[in-house]
């Protein structure tokens, strides 16, 4: 069996894929550079996801790559555009022959003494390998094959529609149909309000309230800018502000938590009308312990005043045949469930990992600066960030994997290695309180108490560590293999 060689391989054509395929082959034109794609078509989540209303939960100034502006009119843009933009991407930069399509890898090896990562694949339903030096994960953090549902009680006695986000049916039929979606998270603020446009009527059903907040659908500073600057100088200006406008909005939340929940509530109330109770929208835990939910113009809350849609804080008992018994004995009639109820987390897509034949236990390790996976040689994570875009972290995180690729070449070595020689303490990955990052905790990697194995979730930070921070700390160890690595693009066996 022919073993195709490539220099690097990008897991992933999705938002993060493409925009690290882009970054690395622009850094290190001396590479090849190869994308494999489990699914048939790019675009990861923005290809995937095809429920009512599905959009960006930041603004596109941030979560566009730092090298392409984003020029449409929406700041919070559809999911359709973002693909768009995707796309239009991986054509700008010559990388549509790059990508190999439903290629999934199923488990990965190491070995020391070649320096080479192999790859085992199915490919449209058989058994293939691929060789390469290093490996950038950019599978995202769920599960593409199915979503997270509960086990709710008498759910087959259910007679109606039951349909998780993920798995959105393609002419699913919703005119003057009585909906109930569980849920109050990101997706659950979008689907209510485009789904009342037609509904007979929307119920959001959430156990616990989540924070949500307004924000503006099209971003007047690019506008008004865009009358007297380039698109590029827009761009960052925009960019640039958004970035420090997000980093203070979470700052102050975190310092002055009572405050901060008093505005963001007092700002929905406002929107909801005086008399709305707004034990709907006030939740237990301070803002920013969970991620906050933004809706573009106030649509979410507009719904619920002119009485499209209407919110229900309470947990269920069991499913009905017509809808759903709460546990307050009241009763929601529905003919269509949906069960907006998360992720089901899988960490570099679930895929198995051997060193030197060995298995190795990724959530035994750290994370070297957001990136690295500590004593695996030759492999990259992106994982952005949970309180703001999460574009802005793949960017650094590809520059700087460019970074390491650039320095093993001047060096001469082939194998680079994140070690803990002080053996640091370990806190979680990521300090959300959200019930996904709680049912992945065994999954997940650690962060260490201090740099560089500690996570800050701070733009600033990162771009001093990640675009000028030394490559050559003592962490990283460089070595040289043992037998010379393939040739470029070559077939080996």
């Amino acid at each position: 069996m022919n073993c195709e060689y490539q220099d690097v391989i990008i897991i992933g054509a999705g938002l993060s894929g493409i925009g690290a395929a882009c970054h690395i082959s622009k850094a290190c034109p001396q590479k090849s550079v190869a994308i494999l794609e489990g699914r048939a078509s790019m675009g990861g989540t923005w290809d995937l996801f095809r429920y009512p209303g599905i959009r960006s939960d930041s603004d596109m100034f941030t979560l566009g790559y730092n090298f392409k502006p984003w020029d449409d009119p929406q700041s919070i843009a559809d999911g359709g555009s973002i693909l768009k933009y995707i796309k239009e991407t991986a054509k700008e930069f010559n990388l549509e022959d790059k990508i190999r399509y439903q290629h999934k890898v199923m488990s990965i090896e190491w070995c020391s003494k070649s320096a080479t990562w192999t790859l085992h694949l199915e490919v449209a339903g058989e058994q293939s390998k691929m060789k390469c030096n290093f490996l950038l994960g950019c599978t995202g953090y769920y599960n593409y094959e199915h979503g997270y549902t509960p086990n709710f009680k008498g759910k087959d006695d259910f007679q109606g529609d039951f349909i998780h986000p993920q798995k959105w049916p393609e002419n699913l039929e919703y005119t003057d149909k009585k909906v109930v979606v569980i849920g109050s998270g990101a997706t659950a603020v979008t689907l209510v309000p485009e789904m009342a446009k037609k509904a007979k009527s929307v119920t959001m059903l959430q156990r616990s309230p989540t924070y949500v907040g307004t924000v503006p659908k099209e971003e007047r500073l690019a506008i008004t800018l865009r009358k007297f600057l380039p698109e590029k100088w827009v761009y960052r200006i925009t960019r640039g502000r958004n970035v420090l406008r997000t980093m203070l909005i979470y700052k102050y939340c975190k310092a002055f938590p009572n405050h901060a929940r008093k505005t963001i509530t007092g700002m929905a109330q406002k929107q909801l009308g005086k008399d709305f109770d707004m034990v709907h929208f006030t939740p237990k835990y301070n803002p920013w312990d969970e991620r906050l939910c933004a809706v573009p113009n106030g649509d979410l809350f507009k719904s619920i005043r002119h009485g499209k849609a209407h919110v229900v804080t309470d947990t269920i008992d069991s499913f009905t045949k017509d809808g759903i018994k709460l546990n307050s004995d009241k009763v929601l009639d529905a003919d269509i469930i949906v069960s907006a109820t998360g992720l089901d987390i899988k960490v570099l897509g679930g895929i198995d990992i051997k060193v030197d034949g060995k298995p190795f236990k990724f959530s035994d390790s750290k994370v070297y600066r957001g990136v690295l996976i500590e004593n695996l040689p030759n492999i990259g994570m992106v994982f952005g960030y949970t309180n703001a875009s999460w574009t802005l972290k793949s960017d650094l995180i590809s520059e700087f994997v460019a970074r390491i690729i650039n320095r093993m070449d001047k060096t001469g070595t082939q194998i680079c290695t994140a070690v803990d020689k002080n053996d640091t303490s370990t806190i979680p990955f990521m300090d959300l309180q959200s019930g996904y990052i709680d049912r992945a905790q065994d999954q997940m990697p650690k962060q260490g108490a201090n740099l560089p194995w500690r996570l800050y979730q701070n733009y600033f930070k990162d771009l001093v560590s990640l675009r000028m921070g030394r490559i050559n700390d003592g962490v990283l160890q460089f070595e040289k293999a043992q037998a010379p690595l393939p040739l470029s693009a070559a077939t080996s066996q």
